[in-house]
């Protein structure tokens, strides 16, 4: 028993990182419970905290290592639940078409490209304020020409709200508990007009007005999507950005550019930190006097700091000025910036300020990405990057390494959560990432400079070129043949399994690293082996595809369009709805669609009249999928209608053998979720 403790206590100067690793496991642990723990589970997880610190300030030397570590993980699972606890708002519990009274605090655009309004101070005609949402998110489904919305602005409308949708299908992606920690309770449209009831008061969302006015000077001065690139590049307003440029964007593996991340903000600092310190090395009586040094670092960390403000601090750029802080506080300190140490620090800092962000795609592709860098430029530090590399070649190895490793470190992720890998994403970033980094950031810094005398016009004008070419690339590359090669979206563990595999092959040593090596072989290996279900049904009822030869077929060529797109992308498919649902596995009229699986007859009814044929369908079938409400069910009717998938969510229809496996989505009761109540479901 003493040697795994001697073995620890050995590596004492290696294991800081684990910390921040074991933090996040706590955290997972916490988001994957059955149900929501109640205050003896946080009374227990306090004491235990308490304990293990103890242990670890005056316990034995022996048990130091493992106290800090349950420690770290019972932190992980506290900062959770506070996190979930301190942000919990209502949600609406029912369809709400009425006016709506708002302050708009963000403005973005949709899948479908119209403009969105997130409102806050929200007012509901006829509910109460403890059941209204804290926000409410707003999709325009008509031109709004009269009305320019900024932040601040106090407006009234009528839209049809309701609460956010969960998982399309079990195991999907929860958009309502992402909804949740945005506190965001309601979302929907209106084709009516917004009507302004006020003016931003004087002095309210101070940066949220700056990032508008700024967007709206620079697209002023820069027409066209290369301005709304360039802009959103800068101050990270996109609402003028159209989906067409997004989808390109995401199609060519450029993506990364528009959100404001490590690499932005690293451009920005870093172009202030060399101007400040040669500026002030080209003045005499200043360079014999000042750290120039130190003085550019302090500059630049305030600089990060007002971007971050700015962009409106998502989780990526969050990471990105810890790290920068980190780096530049050890430029200030005189110590080795770089290292796995501080990549830790910010992870920590990060996961105990936003848990929920662990869960995110930006984290997880964000760290991945820094951690394969400072371990891929750390091994080729000596003598094949300094020695075998002509100085005249570095800037362009460099950039081929960088975008080489960047890419394969988050490619796994990228698959995961979107379902496709870029086939020529490298050869784009090649012919783009310099163009951000020598042209639009510097030009963009320029630009806020020379702005107060009148002399923005150049800067900006060489941003709109710089911005024309990225576009040019995206929409290029994106429209090449095979640009896109469709994923199939991972089981429940194979993301976990890769992660903690990678993690411990990098942070053990020698022999050690064998089994993480392992473990994220099979979780690959998992992955490919993967069953996606033979048959999938909406969480109204309206819209059930059926796994088939060709592809998954459809059981309607409109309506349910997310739900379709994401079972498609979930099926590694890059079919469209409509192809979809022309694929054979359906027979009958529109409103009642037959079809068979594991040799029972099935059928869907919707549309006008599907009550009515209720009975019709009960005596011809195995099982009927209805999109209504059967207040009356005929006496043996193997039925799964609306009554049920309220209770129920999507339903997952597996063969296993001669039998059919049924399974839910809701099946605990959470603090973003709907209260899951037993349901009794047919026997097909």
């Amino acid at each position: 028993m003493r040697a795994p403790l001697l073995g620890l206590q050995a590596a004492r100067g290696t294991l800081f990182p684990w910390i921040a690793v074991l933090m996040g496991c706590g955290i997972a642990l916490w988001f994957a419970q059955g149900g929501e723990p109640g205050p003896g589970a946080y009374a227990l997880a306090a004491l235990g905290l308490a304990a293990a610190t103890g242990l670890a300030a005056r316990g034995p030397e022996l048990a130091r290592p493992l106290a800090i570590g349950l420690a770290a993980l019972l932190a992980g699972w506290l900062a959770a639940g506070i996190r979930a606890h301190s942000l919990a708002a209502p949600m609406l519990e029912f369809r709400y078409h009425g006016p709506v009274e708002g302050r708009i605090v963000d403005i973005d655009r949709s899948q479908s490209d119209a403009l969105r309004l997130t409102l806050d101070r929200v007012v509901l005609r006829e509910v109460a304020p403890d059941r209204t949402p804290a926000r409410v998110r707003i999709s325009l489904q008509e031109a709004q020409d009269f009305l320019i919305p900024a932040p601040g602005q106090l407006v009234i409308l009528t839209a049809t709200l309701a609460a956010p949708q969960g998982p399309v299908e079990p195991g999907g992606f929860d958009f309502r508990r992402m909804a949740f920690f945005d506190r965001l309770g309601a979302v929907g449209y209106t084709r009516t007009p917004v009507l302004l009831l006020e003016e931003p008061e004087g002095g309210a969302l101070p940066i949220d007005r700056l990032r508008r006015w700024l967007t709206q000077r620079m697209l002023a001065r820069m027409e066209g999507q290369a301005g709304a690139f360039a802009a959103g590049a800068m101050t990270g307003d996109r609402s003028a950005i159209t989906e067409e440029t997004v989808r390109a964007l995401r199609d060519s593996s450029l993506a990364h550019l528009l959100a404001i991340s490590g690499m932005n903000m690293a451009f920005l600092t870093g172009f202030v930190f060399a101007l400040l310190r040669y500026g002030l090395a080209l003045v005499p009586f200043l360079a014999l006097r000042v750290n120039s040094k130190k003085v550019a670092a302090v500059a630049s960390l305030g600089v990060a700091l007002f971007y971050l403000l700015l962009s409106g601090a998502n989780v990526a750029t969050e990471r990105a000025f810890i790290m920068i802080a980190v780096v530049l506080g050890a430029v200030l300190l005189d110590r080795r910036a770089l290292s796995l140490r501080s990549v830790a620090v910010a992870g920590m800092i990060l996961l105990a300020l936003k848990p929920e962000s662990l869960l995110e795609p930006g984290f997880q592709m964000s760290f991945a990405a820094t951690i394969a860098l400072i371990l891929g430029f750390g091994a080729l530090e000596g003598s094949i990057y300094r020695e075998r590399v002509p100085r005249w070649l570095m800037p362009v190895f460099t950039l081929v390494l960088s975008s080489l490793i960047g890419g394969l470190s988050t490619a796994p992720y990228a698959a995961a959560h979107f379902n496709r890998f870029t086939d020529y994403g490298l050869v784009a970033n090649l012919l783009t990432v310099p163009v951000m980094g020598a042209v639009i950031m510097p030009a963009g810094a320029l630009a806020a400079l020379l702005a107060p005398l009148g002399l923005a016009g150049l800067p900006l004008w060489a941003m709109q070129q710089g911005a024309r070419w990225i576009l040019f690339v995206a929409h290029w590359i994106a429209g090449l043949e095979g640009s896109v090669t469709a994923i199939p979206g991972p089981g429940p563990w194979v993301l976990p399994l890769f992660t903690l595999g990678a993690i411990w092959a990098i942070l053990w040593r020698g022999w050690w690293r064998g089994p993480g090596l392992a473990a994220a072989v099979l979780a690959l290996a998992l992955w490919s082996g993967g069953e996606r279900p033979d048959l999938l049904i909406s969480g109204d009822g309206r819209l059930v595809g059926l796994a088939g030869p060709e592809g998954r077929a459809l059981s309607a060529a409109r309506g349910g369009g997310f739900a379709a797109e994401s079972w498609l992308e979930n099926d590694g498919d890059l079919a469209g709805q409509e192809r979809a649902a022309a694929r054979p596995g359906f027979q009958g009229a529109k409103g009642e669609r037959r079809f068979q699986l594991a040799g029972r007859r099935m059928v869907a009814l919707s549309g006008k009249g599907a009550l009515a044929r209720l009975a019709g369908a009960c005596a011809t079938a195995d099982l009927v999928i209805l999109a209504e409400r059967a207040e009356e069910v005929p006496e043996g009717c193997p039925l799964i209608d609306q009554r049920i998938l309220r209770e129920t969510g999507p339903l997952a229809l597996w063969t296993v053998g001669d039998a059919l496996a049924i399974t839910v989505t809701q099946d605990a009761s959470r603090l973003w979720s709907p209260p899951v109540r037993p349901v009794r479901l047919p026997r097909p």
